[in-house]
């Protein structure tokens, strides 16, 4: 602490002084001027990183589905499969037996 005293003291110690003075204006209207302050700039980023990892999973959700898609147009026994799982569908004369988790 000696030696800053010695600078704001020296020949010197006015304009140390008033750059002290500015550089602690022009931070706090950095911090806490409305609209432009540096938290609402964080939580911005922060925002935009939670909806950049949402648009990956969404991407990959859709790549799943469109696989699922692929698979149900493609072959007729997977979706006759898939109809009998999800949908309880049967054939005339079938027996159906749910079991529920």
């Amino acid at each position: 602490m000696n030696r800053l005293g010695k600078i704001f003291r020296g020949p010197h110690g006015g304009f140390f002084k008033f750059a002290a003075f500015v550089t602690a204006v022009f931070l706090l209207l950095i911090f806490f001027k409305p609209g432009t302050n540096v938290i609402r700039w964080i939580r911005s980023g922060m925002e935009i990183r939670r909806q950049e990892k949402q648009i990956r999973q969404y991407q990959e959700e859709i790549g799943r589905m469109e696989q699922r898609i692929r698979m149900l147009t493609s072959d007729r026994d997977t979706l006759e499969e898939f109809a009998r799982e999800e949908f309880y569908f049967a054939e005339p004369g079938d027996d159906v037996y749910i079991i529920e988790p």
